[in-house]
């Protein structure tokens, strides 16, 4: 049976996926400076055929996926309505993902076709529905679920995420966005499988019980 994924969402020990103050010029906001260069090393690893353990998990992230969803805040830095459409994401005309994209967003813009296989779906509807719709776009293949912190919290509070892999970063923010606050009794729903540590960050595998 398909399942949601979340993959290599990074944290810092205090929690914050995000810094403060997201904007075009620091896409993860002040104080998280590093937090993602783990993921960014064991990509040029990937590419150059190098192995090890971060290098698996980004690779791990890949693996069956055929559709995303993803925040408002992690297509791009705009709040509110959108000034134009001139802004076609962070990655260029040719993204990453090469399948459909769900942008969760309460200001709808026309779907975008890029490159390389991937459009960009802007909706306002129910978390469950945008999923139902991921899961018949990926034709009997998963869903992998994007940031940022406040999109993953939705779908762990509904209970619908099957697999968080979280990687932990030795550095402190002190503000921003945490991930796992106020979840309630939704934690309750989810086990600890896997806790392994590389040099750079540790891993931590969540599943639902």
């Amino acid at each position: 049976m398909p399942k949601l994924r979340v993959h290599n969402l990074t944290i810092t020990v205090d929690g914050f996926a995000t810094g403060s103050g997201q904007r075009l010029d620091a896409p993860f906001g002040d104080g998280v400076d590093g937090l993602h260069d783990w993921m960014f090393a064991a990509m040029r690893d990937l590419a150059e055929g190098r192995t090890g353990l971060d290098v698996e998990e980004v690779a791990r992230a890949e693996e069956n996926i055929g559709a995303t969803i993803m925040g408002r805040n992690m297509f791009g830095p705009q709040r509110g309505p959108w000034p134009d459409e001139s802004w076609r994401g962070w990655w260029g005309e040719n993204p990453p993902y090469h399948h459909p994209v769900f942008v969760l967003t309460h200001h709808l813009r026309p779907d975008l076709p890029m490159e390389g296989g991937t459009t960009f779906h802007f909706t306002d509807e129910p978390i469950e529905t945008v999923l139902e719709r991921a899961f018949a776009a990926a034709e009997g293949r998963d869903v992998r679920l994007g940031g940022g912190a406040a999109t993953v919290q939705q779908y762990l509070r509904a209970g619908l995420v099957d697999e968080l892999c979280l990687a932990v970063a030795p550095m402190l923010a002190g503000r921003g966005e945490r991930l796992l606050d106020n979840l309630g009794e939704a934690v309750d729903g989810y086990r600890v499988t896997r806790m392994v540590a590389s040099p750079a960050v540790t891993h931590v595998h969540l599943a639902r019980r």
